[in-house]
């Protein structure tokens, strides 16, 4: 077996700190016990990637609107400015209706990792925005400006919410019974 440690990107040290290391592997089982090691030895270790169906399930929202920004631009067309425009109370009901079953996927897997309802929803939340703030510079062409790619952005973002929601702090803190 050949274990290489080293630094890949910035979010490990976001994520995890300076004293714990993130545990890469396509093996499993290899993996666990390069991270049951590094704790004999006294050694903070942490398994990544983490879990595939979170990032498939948020992944999917996003190419969506990505490949069909005509329905993205529909909902900015019922919004003028702060003021829904010919959007009635009932409309409003079914498109929020909607909303959350698209992003029901995503906040059933992050509390399926062990976060605690509400905590699942602000993390999904804090997506959305993201996800959208992502989508409208990339359909107006401001991303440009930026001289950055919406796709990569996304997947930096979803590496860091992968990691603030596998870090040992979260995972200790819902073992405790506390919201991350």
């Amino acid at each position: 077996w050949v274990v290489d440690i080293a630094t890949l990107t910035g979010a490990q040290v976001v994520a995890l700190g300076t004293d714990i290391a993130g545990v890469m592997g396509n093996d499993d089982a290899f993996r666990s016990r390069v991270v049951d090691a590094a704790g004999a030895a006294g050694e903070g270790a942490w398994p990544m990637p983490l879990p595939a169906e979170l990032r498939a399930k948020a992944t999917a929202f996003f190419d969506f609107y990505r490949e069909n920004p005509r329905d993205l631009d529909l909902g900015f067309y019922l919004f003028h400015g702060m003021q829904p425009r010919g959007l009635t109370p009932a409309l409003n009901a079914r498109l929020n209706a909607r909303l959350r079953d698209a992003l029901a996927p995503t906040q059933a897997q992050l509390v399926a990792l062990g976060l605690k309802p509400t905590a699942a929803l602000t993390e999904v939340t804090a997506l959305f925005a993201h996800t959208v703030g992502l989508l409208l510079l990339s359909h107006t062409g401001r991303i440009r400006m930026f001289g950055q790619a919406s796709p990569a952005l996304f997947e930096r973002y979803l590496d860091a919410l992968v990691a603030r929601v596998s870090s040992p702090a979260v995972s200790s803190s819902r073992s405790r019974g506390a919201t991350p």
